[in-house]
């Protein structure tokens, strides 16, 4: 199994799980948030999803000066909705994945657009699968803070 494989199947298990989490969300509860600061639910969940579309253009060395995403001023209708519109989002960013070779993996300097830092590029696609991973421990906290039963994501 190549490099790219690895990730794309790590990047796999943590979007299954993610959706697992996402459509134990009662619709009443989308506009949820802790706080006024805080994201709602239904906002972290479209910010997972559409940070596919931020990630391909950078992997890519795209340019990122006049970013605009294809969910502005989109409305939120519901957690399938969001996945439904994000699917082609989704399958790009993978393929650019899986075009890339252990060499370029390796080898390849990506210049965060947010911080300016140089990661390679492996490094930078596995903090990409963290930060999802960080907003589903930030939605099991929702959940546990509604007092919704937590979907079962360990199986």
């Amino acid at each position: 199994m190549t490099q790219s494989e690895l990730i794309i199947l790590n990047f796999t298990e943590i979007r299954r799980r993610s959706i697992k989490l996402w459509n134990g969300l009662p619709e009443e509860y989308y506009n949820w948030k802790p706080d006024e600061k805080a994201m709602s639910a239904i906002e972290m969940i479209r910010h997972v999803l559409e940070a596919d579309y931020g990630w391909n253009i950078i992997i890519n060395k795209g340019n990122m000066t006049n970013y605009q995403t294809p969910w502005q001023n989109r409305p939120f209708i519901s957690v399938s909705d969001e996945l439904e519109f994000a699917k082609p989002y989704r399958n790009t960013f993978l393929e650019s994945v899986r075009q890339f070779s252990d060499r370029e993996l390796n080898e390849t300097e990506i210049i965060h657009p947010g911080n300016g830092e140089k990661k390679n590029l492996r490094k930078y696609l596995l903090r990409i699968g963290y930060h999802e991973s960080v907003h589903a421990g930030h939605f099991l906290s929702y959940l546990r803070a509604m007092k919704i039963d937590r979907p079962e994501i360990w199986d």
